[in-house]
């Protein structure tokens, strides 16, 4: 990162030179810029820490290696976050001489490597823990691996003691505990109940994990685990039985032949709401849509008017059905999980990835074709509360 003078100065172009270039290394450039990397300074950046912690404990799941992971709001205001993955490399690599521990905490490191095991990758895709680091005031990191307990501490980004082996264990895993600096935040105090929500929201996209959320400013604990996945989060959206149009939801998956992308996909209409549309790219949610969403409502789109005009409940001069028709009522969830994200700025909310548009479509085409198929009765009654509501 560079900064050029004080912009309160006048700009004189003859004393304009190279000295006047500040070059910001390091997390240097992260301190002086957070919003870049969490968004903001306010409430979402400070959470915005936690869900980057947790989204490495959330890869490790992901490539099998972890089932469980601890989230503690310790009384000091600051968070542990603990899985029960492999454990952060403990070994010297490179010529720095840098610990595995030291290089994820203090470098920069983009997207997934093949030996790490990950095929995707959450958060900010590696770069998470390092600015993390960079943006607490303190932080401990304690990996169990290797055999023994592994422990090093940071202040403001930098190691203040070394990787230090301590007592033999049989257990693996890693915590990180931290506590965001008050000299960069706007306040420090994080909510429980927005942490729980997007915790919830994990445990749902990622079926057979379990994560629990402990509050000790005072102790109010929950744990997390859905086992049924998006069609558990679809009825955790849809809790009023009495004014659903079919039971259960539409549930599906489906993964390319080389793994690269999986889609996932929870659907159920109902009588009470407009609609609620929820995507998410590698278990991150993606606010404004992009190639998955618009994958789903395309595909959606044709195969509802597909279908009523098979079955008789449009005619050759009905016009077709419109996206905003088939959507209302309609509760639903897309989550891909792609091994080379793309996306639209830098808050990583759009995704941008054509296949994944391509995939999404195709999965929907081929799996709510077999449901509508296979379920003749829940399938009229979709048609016929989507034509109510067209009209």
């Amino acid at each position: 990162m560079t900064e050029t003078g004080n912009p309160s100065q006048p700009a004189n172009v003859h004393e304009y030179s190279g000295s006047h270039i500040q070059v910001l290394e390091g997390h240097e450039a992260i301190r002086k810029r957070p919003g870049m990397y969490i968004g903001s300074t306010g409430e979402r950046g400070l959470h915005q820490m936690v869900y980057e912690v947790v989204s490495c404990a959330v890869d490790e799941h992901l490539a099998g290696h972890a089932d469980v992971i601890d989230v503690t709001l310790t009384a000091d205001g600051g968070v542990r976050v603990a899985d029960n993955g492999r454990g952060l490399p403990v070994d010297v690599q490179g010529p720095g001489g840098k610990s595995g521990v030291e290089r994820r905490l203090t470098e920069f490191f983009f997207g997934s490597k093949p030996h790490t095991g990950y095929r995707v990758s959450g958060g900010l895709g590696g770069v998470g823990l390092y600015v993390v680091n960079a943006l607490s005031s303190r932080l401990m990191v304690e990996v169990h691996r290797d055999g023994h307990r592994w422990t090093q501490e940071y202040e403001e980004g930098d190691p203040v003691t070394a990787l230090t082996r301590n007592e033999e264990t049989g257990e693996h895993g890693t915590a990180i505990a931290f506590l965001p600096d008050a000299s960069i935040f706007e306040a420090t105090h994080h909510s429980f109940a927005t942490l729980s929500e997007r915790l919830q929201e994990l445990a749902f996209l990622n079926p057979g994990l379990t994560i629990s959320l402990t509050d000790e400013r005072p102790e109010r604990p929950v744990r997390h685990r859905h086992t049924d996945g998006l069609r558990a989060y679809v009825a955790h959206l849809n809790p009023y039985p009495p004014s659903l149009v079919h039971s259960p939801a539409i549930a599906f998956e489906s993964e390319n032949q080389d793994a690269t992308i999986c889609v996932q996909v929870a659907m159920q209409w109902n009588t009470w709401s407009t609609g609620a549309f929820h995507s998410f790219a590698n278990s991150t949610r993606s606010h404004e849509g992009g190639a998955h969403e618009l994958g789903f409502r395309t595909a959606l789109t044709d195969i509802v008017n597909r279908y009523a005009r098979q079955q008789g409940h449009l005619s050759a001069s009905d016009e077709d059905i419109t996206t905003t028709a088939v959507h209302t009522g309609l509760t639903a969830v897309v989550s891909v999980k792609i091994a080379h994200p793309v996306y639209e700025g830098s808050t990583r909310t759009k995704l941008a990835n054509p296949e994944a548009n391509a995939y999404v479509q195709e999965t929907v085409r081929e799996h709510l074709t077999d449901w509508l198929d296979h379920h003749p009765s829940e399938a009229t009654a979709i048609i016929h509360h989507i034509l109510d509501t067209a009209t």
